[in-house]
């Protein structure tokens, strides 16, 4: 689907590039193929990872990479057409997929009511990723898996397995050390999308003047961004940091680490890497959404009008401090980078041994 470079900055393709990074460390020869975005060529070489780009127009030359790249294992991070495509380039090899957000009809109605960029382009991903080939190829996958255990059973249904999908933790970066500062910080880390509701935490600034809120993330809809800047980034506790490169500096790190929540006000996310990675930085989680119970067991979750209860119930006598750590105590056992590759190499092995038997 996507690799985090060359101007995409996606959960996905955050996901595929540790991914890809980390096997390159234990020895692997690793290759990705994405549909090719700006300034990126046919072959890069990123993180050690042979990353081959095609444009929309030599998508039926997927099959034709696919042999070039001759690999033993296929691995979709996200179905998508290129699932079916690289199944019948190369029946012999061992194609696994990882369903990152499997999304229902209803759900693809509030994309398509709260795009991202716009709603023709949601059309497009719909065709591209929700197909009948799309579906039959991830079927047709010798394992499934998910990274997030409440959508085992979400992704059997929608895909008609005939079990669940396995659990795969995505790997996620954790620091060794953490420091909190003295005063309260809530952060938001994301896209400013209309999905994802920022004015909601923007307006709670409002109200939480003694609050400082960091808000790190860039608009596809540079319309949309220019509206929340010119609305709300009068206000002194209110800081725009625009887009914060994940994998050149200590930046990102740094901002989970000084935050003492981390606010989501998306309308709907499936396990979203910045859960797990302001659990991993000690940082309690305040949402609506409770995919795993993140939110519940390791912050609070509330309704569409909690957001301001729900800040002030986690600062009250520091209980951010304790739901932070509970949280950092999980991720750290399951999702840690050696953890959850450790997890994806025993997967990798297992098909790998099946399929040669």
């Amino acid at each position: 689907m996507e690799i985090f470079a060359w101007g995409k900055f996606g959960g996905y393709g955050k996901s595929t590039r540790i991914i890809g990074r980390e096997l390159v460390n234990r020895g692997y020869e690793v290759f990705a193929l994405i549909p090719r975005r700006q300034q990126q060529q046919h072959e890069e070489l990123l993180d050690g990872i042979t990353v081959l780009g095609y444009s929309p127009k030599e998508i039926l030359s997927i099959g034709t990479l696919c042999k070039k790249v001759n690999a033993d294992i296929y691995h979709s991070c996200e179905p998508s057409i290129v699932t079916w495509l690289a199944m019948k380039a190369q029946p012999d090899a061992v194609h696994l997929v990882t369903c990152q957000d499997p999304k229902g009809f209803d759900e693809w109605i509030q994309e398509f009511h709260y795009p991202s960029k716009s709603k023709l382009q949601v059309v497009q991903n719909y065709i591209f990723e929700a197909n009948f080939l799309v579906r039959k190829a991830v079927r047709a996958a010798h394992e499934v898996y998910v990274p997030a255990k409440f959508q085992c059973e979400k992704a059997q249904t929608l895909y008609n397995l005939k079990r669940p999908a396995g659990f795969l933790p995505t790997p996620t970066e954790i620091p060794a050390s953490i420091t909190k500062g003295d005063s309260p910080v809530v952060l938001y880390m994301g896209r400013l999308d209309h999905r994802k509701r920022p004015e909601m935490t923007l307006r709670l600034a409002e109200s939480h003047p003694d609050v400082q809120f960091k808000i790190a993330g860039k608009a596809r809809d540079p319309a949309y961004g220019k509206h929340l800047k010119d609305t709300y980034g009068h206000q002194p506790n209110v800081e725009f940091l625009g887009f914060v490169k994940q994998f050149v500096g200590d930046d990102h790190h740094q901002l989970f680490s000084e935050a003492w929540v981390y606010i989501n006000t998306s309308i709907r996310e499936g396990l979203p890497n910045s859960f797990i990675e302001a659990a991993g930085h000690q940082c309690a989680i305040l949402s609506h959404v409770d995919p795993d119970a993140f939110a519940s067991s390791y912050g609070r979750q509330v309704d569409a009008d909690g957001f301001s209860e729900g800040l002030d119930w986690l600062l009250e006598d520091q209980r951010w401090r304790k739901q932070g750590e509970a949280g950092y105590a999980y991720v750290r056992d399951t999702y840690s980078v050696d953890v959850a590759m450790d997890a994806h190499e025993r997967e990798y092995q297992k098909a790998w041994n099946e399929q040669k038997q």
